[in-house]
């Protein structure tokens, strides 16, 4: 079958390479000629497992293809992905306007039958509109359906989720579209995934309504960290106890500084947008929100209590600034929020991430930033070391050389990674979240 994608962003470049490796014919298409010539030469512009392995491997089958032109591209497809960006404007609402210009760009090229599907994550009734724009711009009478087939895919393991997916949702409206849709996912069909097909709206509002729950779980883990914080309780065994739970389940039961990502704080502040425009004030999700921002600036307070309330002049080492290991991902990063206002505070930071160093440095232009290539380095004559993404390597960090690189041995854990009672056996003072040791 031949695709065309139109977005070689994550999501966009992900499903163009995952869909030619079950043997479509597709073609993946950017405006950015830098981007698409990095794709075309095997060279993924952003960090994700597994990702340039089957990008080369597809590129070399000539099952895949990346370009500029998107006219071609439309006219010679039968399915048509759009995956453009779907940013959040100020007032918290998503802009679709990349979405209405491709929208505008199919209708003129629109030569035959074909199925628009929407990938990017949308509010609901952007796939009509999507539908009334082609219909109203098209230069000949061929009929077209319009589907929505929303992502669900985790930066750090997104190859894995698009090919082994809990569900596949899809809204259409049509047999037409169906039947090719399933067939477009006759690999994953076959391995008994569970498929939901339901109308466009439906489909729409599924992807707002999981992230706004993921992320409400973990601001409500995050509000139980707390409360473990004050009362000395430990929040891994509250945690363990209640997702052995099955209607809790152990997953996003984790705490943190936050989440961040291009995802969950974008995807809630629609969501409460979304119920506005309706009349509905979606109070749950608002606190998701709130709780989150403060949970950041609770681990800023963290840090200073530790330095004795004060961290101006201090020397901080930091490991992690993307959101989540296994990306190079800084967008909404609590990490980097954290360094920024450690700055401000009058801190330096020394900062260590094995992906997303170099994006760090443009979020971060301050002097009093300093990115290092090694993790051990960025521990050399600092006062403190803070751990802000859960990377395996700093699971597996050598605990002695650690203690003796410092000035003190302080640790602020935001992740858990270490367990306290060890650490405090090792001389550390050691702070965690919901499970700290207080001296």
């Amino acid at each position: 079958m031949r695709i065309a994608v139109i977005g070689a962003g994550y999501v966009g470049a992900v499903t163009a390479t995952c869909f030619a490796e079950f043997g479509n014919e597709v073609v993946c298409v950017d405006k950015m000629e830098e981007k698409v010539k990095a794709f075309s030469q095997g060279e993924p512009p952003f960090f994700e497992p597994g990702l340039k392995e089957l990008l080369v491997s597809n590129l070399k089958q000539k099952r895949l293809f990346f370009t500029t032109d998107i006219d071609t591209a439309i006219r010679d497809a039968l399915v048509v992905f759009l995956a453009v960006g779907t940013p959040p404007r100020g007032d918290g609402s998503t802009d679709i306007s990349s979405i209405i210009e491709v929208a505008k760009i199919i209708a003129r090229n629109l030569d035959g039958y074909k199925v628009i599907v929407t990938k990017s994550t949308v509010p609901v009734g952007t796939t009509y509109l999507i539908r009334d724009i082609i219909e109203e711009n098209k230069k000949i009478g061929v009929s077209f359906d319009v589907a929505s087939n929303p992502e669900f895919l985790r930066e750090g393991s997104a190859i894995y989720d698009f090919m082994h997916p809990d569900r596949v949702v899809i809204g259409a409206e049509s047999d037409s579209a169906i039947a090719i849709l399933k067939d477009l996912y006759r690999p994953i069909y076959l391995r008994d995934t569970p498929f939901v097909f339901t109308d466009i709206k439906t489909a729409e509002l599924i992807k707002y309504v999981c992230n706004s729950f993921l992320a409400m779980k973990i601001s409500f883990i995050n509000e139980v960290a707390n409360i473990c914080d004050i009362v000395g309780s430990d929040i891994h065994v509250v945690a363990r106890a209640m997702g052995l739970d099955n209607r809790i389940g152990p997953k996003f039961l984790h705490p943190g500084p936050g989440f961040g990502g291009s995802c969950l704080p974008k995807d809630t502040l629609a969501m409460v947008k979304i119920a506005e425009n309706i009349g509905y004030d979606f109070k749950l999700v608002k606190a998701t929100i709130e709780v989150n921002n403060l949970q950041k600036e609770r681990a800023v307070s963290k840090i200073v209590e530790v330095m004795e309330g004060d961290v101006r002049g201090k020397v901080i080492a930091l490991w992690g600034l993307s959101f989540k290991p296994n990306t190079d991902d800084i967008r909404e990063s609590p990490a980097v929020y954290i360094a920024k206002r450690l700055i401000e505070l009058g801190a330096v930071v020394k900062a260590y991430d094995p992906a997303a160093l170099e994006n760090a440095v443009s979020e971060i232009d301050n002097p009093n930033f300093i990115p290092m290539e090694d993790m051990y380095d960025v521990l050399k004559g600092s006062d403190c070391l803070v751990i802000a993404t859960e990377w395996s390597q700093f699971r597996n960090a050598d605990i002695e050389r650690i203690k003796g690189l410092l000035k003190k041995p302080i640790v602020v854990d935001l992740r858990n990674v270490y367990e306290p009672e060890n650490m405090k056996k090792m001389g550390f003072i050691y702070r965690g979240m919901g499970r700290s040791l207080k001296e």
